[in-house]
């Protein structure tokens, strides 16, 4: 039995952290919307290795991340070998930001 909790919550928060919604990552992992809303409840029932890697991969984790999660029952902490790639995640993020802004401008709202 998996610890779905606590792949609910590292879901839960990696979508606040890269602003996606379930939508989004329904289309980014190629998982269905009910799917993803039963994995972000915590719902207890087994997934396989290719749904949780799907979305490990979409929410740019490494493809075994949320399967650890679901065994151990807990997400690694980010180490000092993270941060080039959270660094670079959070300024992509700031980028795309500005564009919409520069959009919506545009587009006059």
């Amino acid at each position: 039995m998996g610890d779905w909790a606590a792949v609910a919550r590292a879901v839960n928060e990696r979508m606040r952290e890269l602003d996606i919604t379930q939508r989004e990552l329904a289309e980014r992992s190629g998982i269905s919307p009910a799917t993803l809303r039963e994995i972000q409840q915590g719902t207890n029932r087994q997934r396989s290795r290719s749904t949780l890697a799907a979305i490990s991969r979409a929410l740019r984790w490494p493809e075994d991340h949320l399967r650890r999660i679901s065994v151990e029952g807990q997400a690694d902490k980010p180490t000092a070998e993270d941060a080039p790639a959270l660094a670079s995640l959070r300024e992509e993020l700031a980028e795309l930001r500005q564009r919409v802004e520069a959009l919506e401008s545009r587009l006059g709202k």
